[in-house]
């Protein structure tokens, strides 16, 4: 160690405000990010003539010593000094970023005894075939590495998450997929390897992957941080906090605490800088679910993994209403009207609104699901009522959810940037006891109450009683804030038409000239009887109502009583006439759906 207090005795010192010892990706993203901070005087020490990801080096003006190798990290005053085989530097900080592969680390599943199959870095030569596996840094620089050799590389990502590795290591992911220099299977690894002459045949063990022949496998195995020893790393070094490693924080394989400095290489940049330098002008990093979304690879591959099924029309009824036709890949689409379905959309789409999402972050490649009344078109292509059983697609109306300070909505959201064509979940289950089957005598009243979409089942559920030749009242009311959000009204005035027995009754709560009233008020006001001359009866009629649980109003039992809440609603009003809710083991003629 050359003795600071002569400063002739080094070789040219010069104070720095980093060095990097190692350039792996994590290393380079610390360097890259402590230039793009203001930090002037940041020296990265690669032992080898290369580093990881050499096309980082010139695009950010990284400052680089090739062959130099640490062999002394100590503290002399108030700084630190790196001894290397050839120089001496003095620096307010270090990162050690100079990672091996675990020697003890296999792959999980068994392999061949081949020398086509390769644990680490290989000579793999050129123009050949080459699967990387694994859903780290170290894939990525070895698929980069045969890339820019005149390799065609496939990268089996084993379910990777792209905001765990370095900001470098991302980047030259994004790079790698966007050039299409590099086949990128995110969700893929190999469930078996055998031999098919020379040459390895890996089979992934899933629909949306073949089976591959290659002509080198290689795996990326876990890496883990030098030695203090090999390094000459000392205890005071160490001990003054400005020594960073690049690793997992917490026990090291003998249980032993690891420095406080210790952080992941997605993190270790932002980490340094915010500790070492708090002058320094550090970017906002992005949010995880901001950088998964820029992978499109990953996303199309969550799609085909997830999806299975098409929208087949998205027809607005204004910018936060809308019906859309589902069609899915396979399987039965038959349904009783009023049953529903689930729709799901993956985390990782892109939202219409910048709510923050409390979800997105820790469920990024899961689904939203939501269950959906199914609706119906009415009317087929040929102007007849509409056989919903004789099609192969399914209809919803859906509104989109704003998010509020108590509640943040996932899918609607999501749904809001969709258009034909694209693809979406549906569940493989049609369900729901909120049905017709209680209605037998075709000249029962029947009577439906809806807010909003509530009026989405009962569609299906006219146009099934029409269909049927139901002889019976019909009576449809729906309540919503403006005539614009009435998604079916024109249709349903064509159904009125048509049937003399069928009365459609829209009623806006918010348009102007137009006197609020809710669906409470033509019970209060027997409108049924007044205006439409159908008298409703508990020995005759039917009710179903669908929306809004204020409007519905339905009872809590409390030691064997009905109590009804505060908000006075439609089964309130009809218990009082003499009519009984519907239930599992007590059929009734009050039926109802809630919607939240």
């Amino acid at each position: 160690m050359a003795d600071l207090t002569d400063p002739t005795a080094l070789n040219d010192p010069t104070l720095y405000d980093l060095v990097v010892v190692g350039g792996s990706a994590s290393g380079l993203s610390a360097a890259v990010l402590a230039r793009r901070s203001g930090l002037q005087r940041v020296r990265i020490l690669e032992g080898d003539s290369s580093v990881a990801l050499p096309d980082v080096i010139g695009a950010n003006e990284l400052d680089v010593g090739y062959g130099e190798t640490a062999t002394a990290i100590t503290v002399v005053g108030e700084h630190l000094v790196v001894d290397t085989d050839r120089l001496s530097y003095r620096t307010r900080t270090v990162l050690i970023a100079d990672r091996h592969s675990d020697p003890a680390w296999l792959p999980t599943v068994k392999l061949p005894d081949s020398d086509r199959i390769h644990i680490g870095h290989a000579d793999v030569g050129t123009d050949n075939d080459v699967l990387v596996v694994g859903p780290s840094d170290h894939a990525v620089e070895l698929t980069a590495q045969f890339a820019d050799t005149g390799n065609r590389v496939v990268l089996a990502a084993q379910g990777m998450d792209p905001t765990k590795l370095s900001p470098t290591g991302e980047y030259v992911l994004r790079q790698l997929e966007r050039s299409r220099r590099a086949t990128l299977l995110y969700r893929s690894t190999p469930k078996h390897v055998s031999m098919i002459g020379e040459f390895p045949l890996v089979e992934f063990g899933d629909r949306r992957t073949p089976d591959l022949q290659f002509d080198h496998v290689v795996f990326a195995p876990p890496r883990i941080t030098v030695s203090y020893e090999s390094i000459g790393l000392s205890d005071a070094a160490v001990a003054s906090g400005n020594v960073w490693f690049v690793g997992e924080p917490g026990l090291d394989a003998d249980g032993n605490s690891k420095p406080a400095t210790t952080a992941l290489g997605s993190d270790i940049g932002f980490a340094l800088l915010s500790s070492s330098f708090p002058d320094a002008e550090v970017p906002v990093p992005r949010s995880s679910l901001e950088r998964r979304t820029k992978h499109v690879g990953a996303i199309e591959e969550l799609r085909e993994e997830h999806y299975n099924a098409t929208i087949t029309y998205f027809e607005p009824t204004h910018s936060d209403l809308w019906v859309l036709g589902v069609k899915p890949d396979n399987g039965d689409t038959s349904y009783l009207p009023g049953q529903y379905a689930s729709l799901g959309l993956g985390y990782w789409e892109n939202r219409i609104d910048d709510a923050t999402d409390p979800e997105a972050e820790k469920r990024w490649d899961k689904l939203i699901r939501r269950s959906y009344s199914i609706s119906s078109r009415i009317f087929d292509d040929y102007g007849y009522l509409t056989d919903e059983n004789g099609l192969d697609e399914l209809e919803f109306y859906i509104v989109l959810v704003p998010p509020t300070s108590d509640n943040t909505p996932a899918l609607t959201p999501r749904l809001a940037l969709k258009k034909t064509g694209d693809r979406i979940y549906l569940g493989p289950k049609v369900a729901g006891r909120y049905t017709l089957s209680s209605v037998q005598n075709p000249k029962a009243e029947i009577v439906f109450f809806s807010t909003g979409t509530g009026e989405a089942p009962h569609n299906g559920m006219v146009i099934d009683l029409l269909r049927k030749g139901h002889t019976g009242p019909i009576i449809s009311a729906v309540t919503v804030r403006q005539n614009a959000d009435l998604g079916y009204a024109d249709k349903h005035r064509e159904l009125q038409e048509r049937y003399p027995n069928y009365h459609y009754m829209p009623m806006p709560t918010r348009e102007e000239g137009v006197p609020k009233r809710y669906l409470q008020d033509l019970l209060r006001d027997n409108d049924f009887s007044e205006k439409l001359g159908v008298t409703l009866s508990p020995e005759t009629s039917h009710v179903f109502l669908c929306g809004n649980p204020a409007m519905i109003g339905s009872p809590e039992e409390v030691d064997g009583k009905q109590v009804f809440p505060e908000t006075v609603g439609v089964v309130e009003l009809l218990v009082k006439e003499g009519f009984t809710l519907d239930r599992r083991n007590a059929p009734g003629n009050i039926h109802f759906e809630e919607y939240w």
